[in-house]
């Protein structure tokens, strides 16, 4: 027995010691097979040849870095696209199947119906090949076109601005920046990794190794979207120390109608505080009640009014304007909250949010020179939501009417200027004031900010408030929110900031460009017509 012991612990030393032997012998091996590739007759560098600054290194670690990220991303592309030929393999009997059941009706909004990778893919082909990308389109008029926008590294110049964007700008939202990256990223690697179908020959570089393209010979681009089909995108790209450009075309197809969600939204027992704050100004409270008198009592029927007054000065005729409504429509949900102190229109929202003590309701900031519909207070209650969205619709402004309606003997009734045409009034795409929201979102966000004075700049905090947060906001026009032309005046008191976005306000109140300008011409315009006066009379005599 102990020399049976000693037999086995002798075998089981060598054993260990051959399975160490082996381990070395791959470790070596493996070094040997990772270990850089040189040329037998160079001499090392720093060792014999000539010296070599760390410049020298710092290039060759970045060359080799280079090649190894391109190498793994061609890798990466290769991989990706035996994966999707696999799968439309695998997926083919199946797709065949689902393509009988689908029959005529081809791709398109197929319900809970599944569609097939193959089926998705076809459809996005079929997406480029309508979009006008390879061929033009016969167009019936010169405002048929769809204009491209162009685009560098850091500017986007855009023909649709708005009022509050800039024929030249950085692409400030989020989407925008991220997909101009991709699409820049897409293109270099199109160029760095050409298919075999791209029309192109591969370039060296001064040294006989591959040309790499990177973002700073990105030149520019220009992309358009046809809505009903995706997003063509043109790229340019060029070394500086070459004539040729590197041209690549891309297309982002919009893929077929999925659905989301369907649901049923019950808005008959909703209920709207409409909250004005409000000082002096009586003659637009006035005009303010008619309206409400047409659309509240008469036709929506679900509606709370609640009044913030500042100072003591109107006071009794306001409270003599809602007594007179009470009479005459036996309307009694309003509330007048009188506050004896300098106006502050985020002030007077907080307190008439608070001045609520029936729980939960949705409300509806308003200003007294709102003109609004029946339609719209549904809109409020359809795109509002508690603890999920608030409603930020775009009000439709109106300009003076003396100068709209310049050549006619007076301005027409306001119910006839609420028309959103060019020379009527604009989007007010830069006021955030009219906003529908529930009163347990306003108070969890902690309502507006009172060391906002005077005017402007308290509504732009609270709508910053809720982007900065989890809620949904809902931004658009709405053709029933009417914003009536007053005189503004910009006090002296006003902040710098205030006071610059007051004067901004007040100059495209005024009227549309093309109105502005006559004006501005008005003396040559009379000039002339009196010339051609002149010359008819002189023809007559003759």
């Amino acid at each position: 027995m102990p020399r049976r012991g000693l037999i086995l612990q002798t075998r089981t030393h060598w054993l260990l010691l051959g399975l160490a032997l082996l381990c070395s012998l791959v470790l070596f091996l493996y070094l040997l097979e990772c270990a850089p590739q040189t040329d037998g007759n160079a001499p090392l560098p720093g060792i014999i040849g000539e010296n070599y600054g760390k410049e020298y290194y710092q290039a060759l670690l970045q060359e080799q870095e280079e090649h190894y990220q391109t190498r793994a991303t061609s890798l990466k592309r290769q991989i990706a696209q035996l994966k999707q030929e696999l799968q439309e393999m695998s997926e083919k009997m199946r797709s065949l199947q689902e393509r009988k059941n689908i029959g005529a009706n081809g791709i398109g909004y197929q319900g809970n119906k599944e569609q097939t990778p193959s089926d998705l893919l076809e459809f996005l082909h079929s997406q480029i090949d309508k979009a006008e990308v390879s061929i033009g389109a016969k167009l019936p008029s010169e405002y048929g076109v769809i204009p491209f926008e162009s685009f560098t590294l850091m500017k986007v110049f855009q023909l649709e601005m708005g009022l509050t964007r800039h024929p030249e700008e950085k692409p400030v939202r989020k989407d925008k920046r991220d997909e101009l990256v991709e699409v820049i990223e897409a293109g270099l690697e199109v160029i760095n990794n050409p298919d075999e179908d791209d029309e192109q020959e591969d370039e060296d570089g001064p040294l006989g190794e591959k040309m790499i393209f990177n973002e700073n010979d990105f030149i520019e681009g220009y992309y358009r979207t046809e809505r009903d089909k995706g997003t063509q995108y043109e790229l340019f790209f060029k070394k500086a120390d070459l004539m040729e450009y590197r041209h690549v075309t891309l297309f982002r197809p919009f893929g077929p109608l999925m659905k989301v969600k369907s649901e049923m939204i019950d808005i008959t027992r909703s209920i709207i505080n409409i909250i004005v704050p409000l000082a002096e100004r009586t003659e637009a409270f006035v005009q303010f009640m008619q309206n409400f008198r047409d659309v509240c009592i008469h036709q929506d029927k679900r509606i709370h009014l609640t009044v913030v007054y500042f100072g003591k000065e109107g006071l009794s005729k306001v409270k003599s304007i809602l007594e007179s409504v009470t009479s005459e429509s036996n309307f009694h949900n309003y509330t007048l909250v009188s506050l004896n102190e300098e106006f502050n229109r985020g002030r007077g929202l907080n307190v008439g949010a608070r001045a609520w003590d029936k729980g939960e309701v949705l409300m509806f900031f308003c200003d007294v020179d709102i003109y609004f519909s029946a339609e719209f207070l549904n809109s409020c209650r359809l795109n509002a939501e508690p603890g999920k969205k608030v409603f930020y619709p775009v009000v439709f402004s109106l300009y003076n009417p003396a100068i709209v309606y310049a050549s006619q003997d007076v301005p027409p009734p306001v119910e006839q200027q609420l028309v959103h045409k060019k020379d009527s009034g604009f989007w007010r795409d830069f006021g955030f004031g009219m906003t529908c929201q529930y009163r347990s979102d306003f108070l969890t966000i902690g309502g507006f900010d009172m060391e906002v004075k005077g005017w402007g700049g308290e509504d732009v905090h609270l709508y910053r408030k809720y982007l900065h947060g989890d809620l949904i906001v809902i931004r658009t026009p709405v053709p029933g929110l009417f914003h009536l032309w007053h005189e503004k005046r910009c006090a002296d008191e006003l902040t710098p900031e205030q006071y610059r976005m007051c004067i901004q306000s007040k100059a495209m109140n005024e009227a549309s460009h093309s109105h502005l300008g006559m004006l501005v011409f008005r003396e040559e315009i009379e000039t002339h017509l009196h010339k051609q006066a002149y010359r008819t009379n002189s023809e007559a005599v003759g």
